[in-house]
């Protein structure tokens, strides 16, 4: 439920408190924003809160290769992010940007730091980063997005031991509609091009795995259809919990109310699994695109549960 403006201006102004400060690694002035820009998913609004924060190329230290292709649609391209100096082989970290599954791409402008933020992140955390685009609706629908993943996966696992990555260590993390086409891949064997999938773990942002429960946008319907008879299998509900791949699921507090039930229903499904409850992270103060924009800065709440998750492997 929303909170009525004046009631918003009262919290806000609590957020901005010396107190909160020192709880919140959260500046108090972003964290003020996007309270009062509410449940909403407004990129262009926290782009601007967040782009001060974050690194601007060149990077030093690091050997990018960029729009490397994967396989032959035009958008099937990534960008590799590598130490120039570091022992090898390192695990790798594939990142899957959202966009309503009609839009968005994997760095948003030429000059943009987003989502190289992420890279950045992976890359001094340890890992090697892959940065992964793919076709979008309504030209490419379902289970485009899924096979995409698929053909990415099997590249990564070809060919990133002669960039210093380790193979047997991918961890395929996605958000918004990435985050679905993540999970569409997890939870549907029938996608892998790669023994098990080829994932060491899944890291899921912000994700809609059981279309079934909510209405559909129209462009959630441009993706995946418009027959609601196929919506129970096309969704990743029940695959997810029947899946040995270890899982993190996270959504934050201001997500569009959606998003958190998704994140509910899914985190209770997936506690009916042998492998046990995926990890599951709702990130207070945040909104829908803050939880990814603010990797790489010195809000670490989400990106220190990431490497927790690799570290323990659950």
């Amino acid at each position: 439920m929303l909170l009525p403006k004046p009631a918003l201006v009262v919290v806000a102004a609590m957020i901005a408190s010396a107190a909160w400060t020192q709880e919140s690694p959260m500046p108090a002035e972003i964290a003020a924003k996007l309270l009062e820009m509410g449940r909403v998913i407004d990129p262009p609004k926290t782009v601007a809160l967040y782009a001060p924060l974050q690194q601007k190329e060149p990077y030093p230290g690091l050997r990018i290769e960029r729009d490397v292709k994967y396989d032959a649609a035009d958008r099937n391209l990534l960008d590799i992010f590598t130490p120039e100096a570091a022992a090898s082989p390192r695990p790798v970290l594939i990142f899957v940007h959202g966009g309503a599954f009609v839009g968005g791409n994997k760095r948003t402008t030429p000059t943009s730091p987003f989502y190289d933020n992420i890279m950045l992140w992976a890359a001094k955390s340890g890992f090697i980063g892959v940065n992964v685009t793919y076709r979008l609706a309504p030209q490419a629908p379902w289970p485009a997005g899924a096979q995409d993943l698929a053909s990415a996966v099997r590249w990564i696992s070809h060919k990133i031991g002669e960039r210093g990555g380790d193979p047997a260590r991918i961890y395929l993390m996605g958000h918004s509609a990435g985050a679905v086409h993540v999970s569409s891949y997890v939870s549907h064997p029938e996608f892998h091009e790669v023994k098990g999938g080829g994932l060491a773990g899944a890291i899921m942002i912000s994700g809609i795995y059981d279309i079934t429960a909510m209405p559909l946008a129209e462009t959630q319907i441009a993706y995946f259809g418009t027959d609601p008879a196929r919506y129970a299998e096309r969704s990743s509900l029940a695959g997810l919990a029947t899946t040995d791949i270890p899982l993190m699921l996270a959504a934050a507090e201001l997500d569009p109310e959606g998003f958190v039930l998704q994140f509910d229903r899914m985190k209770q499904a997936t506690c009916k699994r042998t492998a046990g409850c995926a990890r599951a992270v709702l990130l207070p103060q945040h909104s829908h695109m803050s939880e990814v924009y603010s990797i790489n800065s010195a809000d670490t709440r989400l990106s220190d549960q990431i490497l927790d998750f690799v570290k323990t492997g659950k």
